[in-house]
């Protein structure tokens, strides 16, 4: 069954699996590898991508990314078409290099952030390329080594990762690790790899379950979460078009709160929007996001972009809100 048309806004946190050809090599060397990380971090820089994981294996790769302004295809075109032509120049080959196009799934932030960055970082590790964990603290083919501070790439968002375990570096990287160990014996989790109902419920047992109690779950192969992630996910696809063309006065309103409220915090407009959890950020977010949804009329997608935070942060906060 062909899959559909890539869903995708501002602020959406996706994973990206890139394959090669026939699973053929698309590194044959560390020199290719260099030239395909030195891209990525550019591209991601100069087109306001945020990359949390990365891994490259010898014939795919794996990425967990939060879509910039311009969009996960955007990014995604600038960075396979530049690499394949500079590795058919340098291999003198000709041909695809990667396996039609490249797989995205987005993903619940709340429920699987901390899991997919666990799982990209594991790859080497569960496919022999390094024997334990200290090795991959050192393997410089992952960001894994780049949180321990073994490597260093700038464009790596490494804060946001280290504030879901610590508030402290030392704290947070010894409960990161112990966070990989956990995860580093529950094999290859297929789930990670793909969207749908029964991974996103995690296996047919649990949807056989659900259906018993009477209970009709959403799945969609192209996005990873709960029913109401992927009908909030669904409904604003179809709302795009509808942004692209209105809502101008709206997101203009929304500008000025943002530059009022950081104002009166003194806090920077990029800090505020850099999608950094330190406080007050995450309260000035949770306010302006009901404020902007129930009161400007924007969409979840287009809130997301204005506080510089995913689209199922908003929506999480908006659940919450909804519940007390």
């Amino acid at each position: 069954m062909p899959r559909g048309p890539r869903l995708d806004a501002p602020g959406t946190l996706h994973h990206v699996i890139i394959r090669g050809s026939n699973r053929g090599l698309i590194f044959n060397d560390n020199d290719d590898r260099n030239a395909f990380v030195n891209r990525m971090g550019t591209l991601a820089q100069t087109t306001e991508t945020k990359i949390y994981a990365w891994a490259l294996m010898d014939n795919h790769a794996h990425m967990l990314i939060k879509s910039g302004g311009r969009g996960l295809p955007d990014y995604m075109r600038k960075l396979l078409s530049w690499y394949a032509q500079y590795f058919n120049r340098r291999h003198k080959r000709s041909g695809h290099l990667f396996q039609n196009r490249y797989k995205s799934i987005i993903c619940e932030e709340d429920t699987y952030f901390q899991k997919l960055i666990a799982y990209i970082h594991l790859n080497p590790l569960r496919v022999g390329a390094v024997e334990n964990l200290n090795d991959l603290g050192v393997y410089p083919w992952t960001g894994h080594s780049v949180i321990m501070g073994k490597s260093e790439h700038v464009w790596q968002e490494i804060d946001a990762v280290m504030e879901c375990f610590g508030e402290r570096v030392g704290e947070a990287r010894r409960a990161y690790l112990r966070y990989l160990e956990d995860e580093s014996g529950k094999g290859q989790q297929p789930e990670l790899v793909g969207g749908g109902l029964i991974r996103s419920q995690g296996g047919w047992s649990a949807v056989k379950s659900l259906r018993k109690q009477g209970r009709k779950e959403l799945g969609d192969e192209r996005i990873l979460g709960s029913t109401d992630f992927v009908k909030t996910v669904l409904d604003e696809a179809e709302e795009q078009v509808r942004l692209q063309v209105g809502d101008a006065e709206q997101i203009e309103q929304a500008h000025k709160e943002i530059e009022k409220v950081c104002a009166e915090a003194r806090l920077p407009i990029t800090l505020f929007r850099s999608g950094g959890r330190m406080k007050p950020l995450p309260d000035i977010r949770k306010k302006l996001a009901i404020r902007f949804v129930h009161e400007y009329g924007l969409s979840l997608a287009e809130t997301a972009r204005q506080l510089g935070i995913t689209t199922s942060a908003v929506y999480q906060i908006l659940r919450k809100q909804s519940d007390k």
